[in-house]
């Protein structure tokens, strides 16, 4: 028989031969690695699908034209949109929505109306309440205190029209769903009330027909606002401008974003600015950091359990086979040799345990998540080889204390007790 093949035959005779209290190590380390594989499967999830959640309410990184003159809008370029995202998604992955904001006049009064991409700002904007349809060519999705205002319902008709008098000098600011500074999105005319309209009242006739499509509902300034397609908006202008504002929605943390708006921000030759959307960087940032503090204050007490656990129940074996212990030592065996047997029993209650409690971890994790947060989790191997290691390495740490108390047993005592 060789070497190895005894090593083996021992460590399987100690263990069947010592069944309840390998099972009790067998338990404490399945417990702790399923703690600690369902904790940290679930805060590598769960912030994940927090932070895709939180980017459905609105942009959380925002860019609009620096204007050199106040006389006109030239809005942002199609390269420059292009230059700006491109820049975004060299550092992390991004969606983006862009608004022309221009004055129109309905019923004698004036509105702001911005032309978009229906598509793009409803997937941006999945927060956004939609009686109705969005709108598509020849018609309008309006705020609900435009539609208040104007007695407008889905399907109703309205009449548009354009002066490019209302319109010069006008800016329009960053910010987060179209709206206004109020709400942290684009902006006004500073006369603006608190249904959207200009304190003017001139009687035109004339203007362009449109179809109600839609009523959005918000709970913020985009209310205020009248939405149409971006090739509308232009025709009724009767010209064809870049973009007031950029919205970005960007999978990044906090620390991130500030990096990516300093890199615009520092290329003044670009002719825009950034700034990032507190009201979403910060709140997503802080609930990831509670969900992450907890995971590690878990651990530690998962951690120190399972070490106590397995150090107890090696204690109690290293105890039982003391007499074992002072006959092999005195048979020439070194101590060296008597620990390694210790240390590879540990093992291989950790490496059992490890398995059993990754699995159990992952089905109490799957739960967790379905019930809890609403999605699937799918298994995380990598995550999984590091709970099945990390468990075989404390429960070789919590040996060593038994390990050294048997290597101190003295034969000649054991054999005289014999």
């Amino acid at each position: 028989m060789t070497n190895g093949r005894m090593f083996a035959v021992m460590i399987l005779g100690a263990v069947f031969r010592r069944r309840s209290r390998a099972l009790m190590a067998v338990i404490a380390s399945t417990v702790g690695a399923a703690t600690l594989f369902c904790l940290a499967a679930v805060c590598i999830a769960v912030p994940q699908q927090m932070s895709e959640d939180m980017r459905s309410y609105g942009a959380n990184l925002v860019v609009t034209a620096v204007e050199k003159d106040s006389s006109a809008k030239a809005g942002i370029a199609e390269d420059m949109v292009t230059h700006t995202t491109e820049m975004i998604e060299a550092k992390a992955p991004a969606k983006l929505a862009t608004y022309r904001y221009d004055t129109v006049r309905i019923n004698a009064a004036s509105y702001m109306m911005a032309g978009i991409d229906p598509t793009a700002v409803k997937t941006l904007n999945r927060h956004w309440s939609v009686e109705g349809a969005w709108p598509s060519e020849g018609q309008v999705l309006v705020g609900t205190d435009v539609a208040s205002a104007l007695g407008l319902k889905v399907g109703s008709d309205i009449t548009i029209a354009y002066r490019s008098a209302d319109n010069t000098g006008a800016t329009a600011a960053a910010g987060s769903g179209g709206g206004t500074p109020s709400g942290g999105a684009g902006s006004t005319p500073s006369a603006t009330g608190t249904d959207g309209r200009v304190s003017t009242d001139i009687m035109e006739e004339g203007g362009v027909s449109f179809r109600v499509a839609g009523i959005v509902d918000t709970g913020g300034s985009e209310d205020q606002i009248v939405y149409a397609t971006t090739k509308d908006l232009d025709a009724l202008a009767g010209s064809t401008r870049g973009a007031d504002v950029l919205e970005y929605s960007v999978d990044a943390s906090s620390k991130d974003l500030d990096s990516i708006v300093r890199s615009i921000n520092a290329m003044s030759s670009m002719g825009v600015k950034a700034q990032t959307v507190t009201k979403i960087t910060t709140s997503n940032t802080k609930i990831i950091t509670m969900l992450q503090t907890l995971f590690w204050l878990v651990s530690v007490v998962v951690l120190v359990l399972t070490f106590v656990g397995v150090g107890t129940t090696m204690t109690s074996i290293v105890s039982q086979r003391r007499n074992e212990i002072g006959l092999r030592k005195a048979l020439g065996a070194p101590s060296s040799r008597v620990g390694t047997e210790f240390y590879a029993e540990s093992a291989l209650y950790g490496l059992l345990g490890g398995v059993l409690g990754t699995g159990l971890g992952y089905c109490l994790a799957w739960m967790l998540c379905s019930v809890v947060f609403g999605h699937d989790l799918r298994m995380n191997w990598p995550l999984a080889l590091v709970a099945v290691i990390c468990s075989m390495l404390i429960a070789v740490v919590a040996t060593i204390r038994p390990v050294r108390k048997a290597s101190g047993i003295n034969p000649a005592v054991v054999l005289r007790e014999e």
